[in-house]
């Protein structure tokens, strides 16, 4: 078989399970088979594929078919420049998140060292993206998942950056500071909006990364008693709650409250500073 007839038989094999975009998830599949790109696997229409590579195909196309995130099956995720490992323990990092990175970045701008908490932490995506984009930040990142933790410290090894993964219940407050920046892509699906979210989703991202009732509320308040003097506290939202979350950083004293649309035109983040 050639890769021009895999790349067809695996986007229809896709196609026919339900995947979003099986052409797209097909090259990236094959790509990962044959260790090139997908690029790659367009220029080499015409060569045949081994035993082996077949087979090895056979088993991912399998997996994905099971509606396994593709993230999952790569056992990797591009994320900001950054290619991280991602598996069943940790959220398959999203476009919307690097919104959130994007607003902690220009928070930051000027200050030389900042310190920086990322709640909720997961793979690491976040905090890894701030240290490497900000040079200066000493960042640390918590959660309350060992998985998860396991996953983010292998990422920091991966990416050779300096950032320290410590386990931390957030509803037990957040760690002392006094912080600069805190940021969290908290648990904020709804329990009744879990069984209507992809298969994807549902059937395989972890819960706890999901969904936990008042983790915003309890990731904002934590902030206010560890942020410095004008420190910034930024917030991912979920689609439709931003402007009750605003509401919240405003009762709670913060200033200059202010919401970014992602890159689908949501009101995804949300941010305010200390007084």
């Amino acid at each position: 078989m050639t890769v021009r007839e895999a790349l067809a038989q695996v986007a229809e094999r896709l196609a026919a399970a339900g995947c979003e975009t099986p052409r797209v998830d097909a090259e990236l599949l094959l790509a990962h088979v044959l260790g090139t790109t997908r690029s790659g696997v367009l220029a080499e229409g015409e060569r045949l594929l081994d035993g082996a590579e077949e087979a090895e195909l056979d088993t991912l196309v399998g997996r994905r078919s099971a509606r396994e995130p593709l993230a999952y099956v790569l056992g990797e995720w591009g994320f900001r420049g950054l290619v991280l490992d991602v598996d069943a323990r940790v959220l398959v990092p999203r476009p919307e998140t690097e919104i959130v990175v994007e607003r902690c970045l220009a928070l930051l701008a000027g200050v030389a060292v900042p310190r920086v908490l990322d709640v909720g932490t997961g793979s690491g995506a976040i905090a890894l993206a701030i240290a490497d984009e900000h040079p200066g930040a000493h960042v640390t990142g918590v959660d309350v998942s060992r998985d998860a933790l396991e996953v983010a410290r292998a990422n920091a090894r991966r990416t050779g950056l300096a950032v320290e993964m410590l386990e931390h219940d957030l509803f037990a407050g957040l760690p002392e500071g006094p912080w600069t920046l805190v940021v969290a892509n908290p648990p904020y699906v709804r329990a009744g909006d879990l069984d209507g979210l992809r298969a994807e989703v549902r059937d395989w991202e972890p819960r706890v990364a999901l969904h936990a009732e008042g983790a915003t509320e309890a990731v904002a308040r934590g902030a206010a008693a560890v942020l410095e003097p004008g420190g910034a506290l930024v917030l991912e939202v979920a689609d439709g709650d931003a402007e009750r979350v605003a509401g919240l950083l405003g009762e709670l004293g913060y200033e200059d409250v202010a919401v970014t649309h992602d890159l689908a035109g949501r009101e995804r983040v949300v941010e305010g500073q200390r007084p």
